[in-house]
Parts: structure tokens; sequence; C-alpha cells
């Protein structure tokens, strides 16, 4: 299953470096694709436009789902044995996303109740989904 993270704004400095670290350290493929546009509009715009044909999308709001770790490492795993070749997550900009994006995801993740800024969004989702490899793995990464 390739992995495809779709974001607003470009990380700089510690954030892309942890970044960096994390994706690393995963061994399905993932790519991080940052666009910039003026307007909210623009933006869902680049977004959907950036998403593979037939994925499976994976959109970032506050009104999603929290899930813990584990949760989350066996939401991955039913994915990739239902056979989901691309799976995307989108983490919008600070005005969140429009309606037609929201239209377009299978499944809205929440990282909790607290607004994050987008940049430690980006590092809290790779560090996660990175935790949840080690967990479907068996390794002792995550400890309850």
């Amino acid at each position: 299953m390739k992995i495809h993270l779709l974001t607003i704004g470009k990380a700089r400095g510690t954030y892309a470096e942890l970044c960096t670290e994390y994706l690393k350290r995963l061994t399905d493929p993932c790519t991080v694709k940052a666009m910039v546009a003026p307007t909210q509009k623009a933006e869902c715009a680049a977004l959907l436009q950036a998403i593979p044909e037939n994925a499976t999308v994976v959109l970032l709001d506050e009104n999603g789902k929290d899930l813990t770790s584990r949760e989350l490492a066996t939401k991955l795993g039913n994915w990739r044995d239902q056979g989901v070749r691309d799976l995307v997550f989108v983490i919008g900009g600070a005005d969140g996303l429009t309606d037609a994006i929201k239209q377009r995801g299978n499944f809205t993740l929440s990282l909790g109740h607290k607004t994050w800024p987008h940049m430690l969004a980006r590092v809290m989702l790779i560090e996660q989904l990175y935790r949840a490899q080690q967990i479907n793995q068996g390794h002792p990464y995550h400890r309850d």
C-alpha cells in the first residue's frame, strides 16, 4: 500500500527534520506533497487534483474520529487487507477543508479535540503512521 500525504504549507526547520526522520522509518512507500495556494478554494482544488484515482482518502479534521494508536493500526491493517493501493491523508490549510473535498473523503480522522498548528499535525500524523506500522509488526516501539 502506498501512502500519500497531501498538505497545505511547507514544513521548515525542526518540523521538516522530524517529518524526514519518521518518513525514513516507514517501510511502506510514503510521499509528501506540500502545496501553497492563495485561497481555501484554491487549496482544496489543488488537493483534489493531487488525489490518485480510486484512492482511499482520509481527511484530518477536528470533527473526525479520534482513534487510539492501536485503533489506527487496525484501520491501516484493514485497508491493506482490503487491497487498498493508494491511501491518501489530507491536511488542509488554516481555514480547513471545503465541502467539495469533504465529499471526496472516505474517513475523517482527528488528532484530538485540541487545535494543533498544521506543521505539528503533519509531524504527529507521520509519527502515528510509523507507530501503527510498529504495532502491526509486533515491535515494542509502542507501549501500553
